[in-house]
């Protein structure tokens, strides 16, 4: 564990590099949750996330010759981010080992940042194992995203800030990966402000991985026993709680955050973080792929009801399909697109199958709509 004064001493090599990043009250989710809530905001922090608090807490502390001789770091993206800026600022060559299915953003980012990037394997692991190979060969320091108490520290500087910005926060509410974030600000948590209560949000295993920024199979060997002496609890959240939560705060709080930052929003809106006291959910990053965001905003208004599709069949004769959207016009609701196909073996004889999709209010405006359509005796299919 990293002692307090670690995490101080990182606090003075982050200042003047990394952000104090700011906490917002949110009048939204204080009023979704029935309690105060604050987002502390690192994804405003450099490099788009909190990794580049341990990052260039790590870099500052080689010596001439590990300078020399390079860093070697593998992440699925804000890591590799981090270490990059970090490596450049201090004049140091960073080789960065990155999952061939990383969100291009953060890759090209990376690259940006003047990294060598090598894209490797199909997940975290084979990255990792690619880049300990190269330091076994050149000697090279790994800056490991959480296996790392100076990188533990600089997480930490959150906490201290946090403490600051928030001092009557009953509770705080940190995304878990590997553990680095939540180690970090709870132990520096637990040093000056020993009654706050500190929950972990993971990402529930499935299918799509939203949380890619926290997709690790569990915590480190440094990291996991402090978590669990350290944490108060651990929540699991689905990519549908974690969708929803990315499209309320765009919409509500104009702030762009990816899905391992959204999670304990998710948290929150499903009533897993007990409490009715002030909270804190750490915002951990916003580098989000445009296209994922794409997928989860037309995900997240659908879900909410605000996008409906629906299929149905009209007469196959002229003025049909007129009738039927001026029928749906005059209940207020504005048509996206329509798709019509005169043949397949599930259209009736004479008749055009018709797929709508539909920009409504609410679920109850869409349950409302397709009773008008039965009422206006069309068949009706809800595809979501």
């Amino acid at each position: 564990m990293p002692a307090p004064a670690e995490i101080d001493r990182a606090r003075e090599r982050l200042e003047g590099v990394a952000r104090m990043t700011p906490v917002f009250r949110s009048e939204t989710f204080s009023r979704l949750t029935g309690r105060e809530v604050h987002l502390k905001a690192e994804n405003l922090q450099r490099t788009g996330s909190f990794k580049i608090r341990g990052a260039v807490n790590k870099l500052a502390g080689l010596g001439e010759a590990e300078r020399r001789a390079g860093v070697v770091a593998a992440s699925a993206g804000n890591h590799a981010q981090a270490v990059a800026w970090a490596a450049r600022e201090a004049g140091v060559h960073a080789t960065i080992f990155v999952p061939q299915d990383a969100p291009m953003a953060k890759v090209e980012a990376t690259r940006g940042y003047g990294a060598e990037v090598r894209m490797v394997g199909e997940n975290l692991e084979g990255a990792f194992a690619e880049a300990q190979r190269l330091v076994d060969e050149t000697g090279a320091t790994l800056v490991h995203p959480f296996e790392d108490e100076a990188v533990v520290a600089g997480q930490g500087t959150i906490g201290l800030e946090v403490a600051e910005q928030v001092p009557d926060a009953e509770t705080v509410v940190v995304p878990i990966g590997g553990g680095g974030l939540a180690a970090g600000i709870a132990t520096a948590l637990r040093s000056v402000q020993p009654d706050t209560k500190v929950i972990g949000v993971r990402s529930a295993p499935e299918g799509f991985a939203l949380a890619d920024g926290i997709a690790v199979k569990q915590p480190g060997a440094l990291t996991g026993p402090l978590l669990d002496e350290l944490l108060d609890d651990v929540v699991e959240v689905s990519a549908v709680d974690i969708a929803q939560a990315i499209v309320l705060l765009l919409e509500r709080t104009k702030l762009v955050v990816e899905g391992a930052g959204a999670v304990g929003i998710a948290a929150l809106l499903e009533g897993k973080i007990p409490g009715d006291r002030p909270v804190v959910a750490v915002l951990s990053g916003g580098n989000i792929d445009a296209s994922t965001l794409i997928t989860v905003m037309r995900y997240g208004v659908t879900a909410a009801g605000r996008h409906l599709v629906v299929r149905t069949a009209v007469p196959d004769r002229p003025g049909e399909l007129l009738r039927l959207l001026q029928l749906v016009a005059a209940e207020r609701v504005n048509v996206l697109s329509v798709e019509h196909r005169r043949e397949g073996v599930d259209i009736p004889l004479g008749a055009t199958g018709i797929e709508l999709t539909l920009l409504t209010r609410d679920e109850e405006h869409c349950e409302v709509l397709l009773g008008q359509m039965r009422g206006w005796g069309y068949e009706v299919e809800r595809l979501r």
